[in-house]
């Protein structure tokens, strides 16, 4: 149990980096798909068409060949630089790889969700005098919240899961270590474990979820 406890720590410490970069990223992608300046418009969405069209293992992987085979700086010079271990760095080549790949999917449900906002609350806010920002985050931000929940919901519980594949890359999460003790112990009752703690994390989630489209009832959208 003591090992799984720390290979859910890692597990949880995986999610929460990845939701506090992809959130924002995603957001800020958003606006680069919706540009009305076409080149930049058009490289946002190749971006984003090759990240969702490959598996996230590949882009992991490719994450963490890149210092190597493009930079020509080899990991133990990385670890050696910064002074951390390579667990270390294979975790952040594992974060960075989620982040992205979030990121992408976070934007277009964020696209989805401000483009779906009438266009007149937005010529309402200019004859009220607002300025774009003001128009953005006081009218339509949480419009756009509560639109992106309930998709929002379900890639954040897939993000979950998907932490099983930092094992790729030796990092010891949850599913891993639970590997290590099939492994070490020959019985499977680890895995089963490891089930119920994703179980009662994704539950814990839903309620939660649950909870914030409660609270966002009274923006009618």
């Amino acid at each position: 149990m003591q090992e799984l406890a720390t290979g859910f720590g890692t597990t949880l410490l995986l999610f929460v980096v990845t939701l506090v970069i992809a959130l924002p990223l995603g957001l800020i992608i958003s606006f680069g798909s919706m540009s009305r300046f076409k080149p930049l418009k058009y490289l946002v969405k190749g971006i984003i068409w090759v990240v969702r069209g490959t598996p996230l293992m590949l882009q992991i992987l490719l994450v963490s060949f890149l210092p190597q085979f493009v930079f020509r700086i080899m990991n133990k010079d990385i670890t050696a630089f910064f002074g951390i271990s390579m667990s270390s760095l294979m975790f952040i080549f594992v974060a960075v790889a989620f982040s992205i790949n979030y990121a992408c999917y976070f934007s277009e449900i964020f696209r989805a969700g401000i483009e779906a906002v009438p266009r007149g609350q937005y010529e309402a806010g200019q004859v009220l005098g607002m300025r774009k920002s003001q128009i953005f985050f006081s009218v339509v931000l949480m419009q756009v919240v509560k639109r992106t929940i309930p998709p929002m919901s379900n890639e954040i519980i897939t993000l979950v899961k998907d932490t099983a594949l930092a094992q790729v890359l030796g990092v010891i999460d949850l599913l891993n270590a639970a590997n290590h003790a099939v492994n070490e112990y020959v019985i499977l009752t680890p895995l089963l474990y490891a089930a119920l703690f994703y179980l009662v994390f994704n539950g814990l989630l839903t309620v939660l979820f649950g909870v914030v489209e409660k609270k966002l009832d009274y923006y009618k959208v």
